[in-house]
């Protein structure tokens, strides 16, 4: 059999590398602005641009999609040519893939703060750069896909598998889910609404994080671990099962996200078992690294790398049996809205995926420079100095969220509820939210002690561009007949069937959710009484969207007696039925507003949205002065009215051509008129109107169908 040299591509790895590095840095950073933030609102810098609305997105897209994004592509560019003993397929493809990300994550770093957003979670980039994902996407799936083809290994080893699942689920989530129709170079509608974009939102965002934040990262674990430990993985048939029931059942479970909303019962329920039983397959995973290192204790605890990886897949446990369990319907009255979601988020952002993206840095940059590492001392202090900050984030985040829901539960003996106040709940976890930003910092700390020891490292080496390589050609003698036909070794040498299976795998619970969402009527009932946005509503919506405000307050009224009290009647499925995209939210740093319409007078939300604290003391919410003085802009009016017109919204044929200009002009001269009751003088063509007509629109719909008696639930 002939023997053939090649050369793998080290450029490739060591781009993402860097890469990988300095967008970590620019993302925590962002993350602790936005932390300190929420105790101390000067920190907004009263600047549109730096407001936490609009800061938030660009943090969760900065350490999601720049930092562990780049570290994925980075592990898996160095693994897969070695697994596969071939070079990538294609080096302009890799670089178009290297440049073609990075730019697409210098577009978010410029339009997220601009305020152009769609506002769905972990997928707010605007149509033109969710275009630029997909091709994108496609490239690396291809330059992945052709080099498994061209392997000189005949089996597929498991850190494959999960690469080609990351590679095809991601880009059928992120297709689906960015589904939207442009109303302007960057401003575009979701095709669904309501309840239904409710939820194939949430089979996207859970499964972003089981695809994207997941699946790739337990590739790397299943190469890198192995490798640094020196030792084989302990159960390969444990793999096996760890995959397919991991990739089956994650994609299931996106509905434990929305418990006791407007989801129909059965969505809920379905959403719910499955993240139940995901804790089998995502703790054999973990067991199956952990007991990788039986016996190798002794190189844990003098090898810094191993003591990352060691931390990252206990976080994967952890994080793998805390979501479950919040996803249980009892638990998640609780903790749902509430800090606590924070906690169990990032225990695995910062474990899981930071610690295993610093151990595969430390191990990668001496073999990339022919060195060893500069400082393993160095290394060491990261370590504590990071596990240090984790505890001093997630700890606080725990104890907060507890103290959220339970306060926001409380009733007095008398049948009243203990804190009607939301700002009471507020002020109560500042303290907690200080701690946060201290872990916040020793983590970020520890990242530039990383960066200056990995640096250090690359000055005292010499980079290797293309490392040699010799083995044998795999051609169609060498397959062989296998004597066993259908087993899973079988199935690792035949790449196409196996991403066949790995599809059919994944749709199946997809298919199962979302279908019965548009051919089942019942699952999306109307009510009489609701009707479109008014044209002033639906720019003050737009408004709403832009300066991030769902990233603090829900739209989503649950069925419990300290919601309905507090808040008012609990929130039905057909008042949706015009929301494009939906609002519900996530996270309660402030009150729900799904019944604040008719709440307060029209002087009282101007007079927030200028000084908060003069409506609300002690409000950490930041002041929006711009939206006083900025005109409206109305020309956009007839591009989005077509646009939602396009997606089922009932507006008249040639409405926007003049009687929504009309509307708009009425509407804003009644806004300006009840302003003046309040004793506050304002032009009728400022932003702040449309805000606060849109404001006073939210729940005026359910009193009408409620006093007119049409109500159905």
């Amino acid at each position: 059999m002939s023997v053939e040299t090649f050369k793998y591509d080290n450029r490739i790895v060591r781009a993402f590398a860097i890469a990988t590095v300095f967008w970590g840095i620019v993302g925590m950073s962002a993350g602790l602005l936005a932390a300190t933030q929420l105790f101390f609102p000067a920190a907004n810098l009263t600047l549109e641009f730096t407001t936490f609305g609009r800061l938030r997105p660009l943090h969760t897209n900065a350490v999601i999609f720049a930092f562990v994004g780049n570290g994925m592509f980075m592990g898996i560019y160095y693994s897969l040519q070695r697994l596969c003993k071939a070079r990538m397929f294609s080096d302009a493809l890799s670089w178009f893939n290297f440049w073609g990300w990075n730019l697409i994550i210098v577009s978010a770093a410029i339009t997220l703060p601009l305020g152009f957003t769609t506002s769905k979670e972990y997928a707010e980039l605007e149509w033109p750069i969710d275009l630029a994902i997909a091709v994108v996407w496609v490239a690396f799936t291809v330059n992945l896909m052709w080099t498994i083809f061209r392997r000189r290994e005949r089996h597929m080893y498991v850190a494959i598998w999960f690469y080609i699942a990351t590679a095809v689920t991601v880009a059928i989530l992120h297709i689906v889910n960015s589904l939207a129709v442009p109303a302007g170079m960057f401003k575009s509608y979701s095709v669904y609404a309501g309840v239904q974009d409710a939820l194939v939102q949430w089979w996207y965002g859970h499964n972003a994080v089981a695809f994207f934040l997941t699946t790739p990262y337990l590739g790397l674990m299943y190469y890198y671990l192995p490798k640094a430990a020196n030792r084989p993985i302990f159960s390969y048939r444990l793999s096996i099962i760890h995959f397919w029931a991991l990739i089956f059942v994650y994609i299931w479970a996106g509905p434990h996200h929305l418990l006791y909303t407007a989801l129909p019962d059965w969505a809920q329920s379905l959403g719910m078992v499955f993240s139940v039983m995901l804790v089998a397959p995502s703790w054999g995973g973990m067991l199956n690294g952990l007991l990788t290192l039986r016996g190798a204790w002794d190189k844990v605890r003098q090898d810094p790398m191993l003591k990352f990886m060691v931390v990252a897949v206990t976080a994967y446990g952890m994080a793998t049996l805390e979501g479950p369990t919040l996803a249980i319907k009892s638990i998640n009255a609780l903790s749902h809205y509430t800090d606590w979601t924070i906690a169990h988020v990032h225990t695995g952002a910062l474990g899981w995926n930071g610690f295993l993206t610093f151990s595969v840095l430390y191990w990668l940059f001496p073999r990339l420079y022919n060195t060893p590492l500069w400082s393993i001392k160095l290394a060491n202090y990261h370590f504590w100095i990071a596990l240090l900050g984790m505890m001093f984030y997630v700890v606080p985040m725990y104890t907060s969220g507890i103290t959220q829901g339970l306060m926001w539960k409380q009733f007095t003996p008398d049948g009243f509820l203990q804190y009607p106040n939301f700002l009471e709940t507020v002020l109560q976890l500042l303290p907690m939210h200080k701690l946060r930003a201290v872990g916040g910092s020793l983590y970020l700390l520890g990242a530039f002690l990383m960066a200056f020891n990995l640096y250090r490292t690359a000055k005292a080496g010499r980079f290797e561009p293309d490392t040699e390589a010799q083995a044998p050609a795999l051609t169609r003698d060498s397959h062989g007949d296998d004597p066993h036909p259908w087993r899973h070794r079988w199935l690792e040498s035949k790449p196409v069937l196996f991403t066949g299976l790995t599809i059919v795998a994944i749709l199946i619970g997809g298919l199962v959710e979302i279908i019965p969402m548009y051919v089942i009527k019942t699952n999306v009932p109307t009510i009489a009484a609701v009707k479109p946005y008014t044209p002033l509503e639906l720019l003050g919506r737009d408004i709403y969207i832009r300066e991030g405000c769902v990233g603090c307050h829900s739209q989503m009224v649950r069925p419990f007696r300290s919601e309905t009290e507090r808040y008012g009647d609990y929130s039905k499925v057909g008042e949706f039925i015009f929301d494009h995209p939906f609002l519900w939210g996530s996270k309660r740093t402030g009150p729900d507003l799904h019944r604040v319409g008719g709440k307060y007078p029209e002087a009282w939300h101007y007079n927030h949205m200028e000084v908060p604290g003069s409506t609300s003391p002690g409000s950490i919410m930041p002041a929006y002065p711009w939206l006083l003085t900025r005109k409206l802009d109305t020309n956009v009016l007839p591009a989005r009215i077509k646009a939602l017109r396009k997606i089922g919204v009932p507006y008249p044929e040639g409405f926007e051509n003049g009687p929504a200009q009309q509307d708009l002009e009425m509407q804003s001269r009644l806004m300006v008129a009840g302003l003046k009751i309040g004793m506050v003088e304002a032009e009728p063509d400022r932003e702040i109107i449309a805000l606060i007509a849109y404001l006073q629109r939210l729940g005026a719909d359910i009193k009408v169908a409620s006093m007119s008696g049409t109500a159905s639930p």
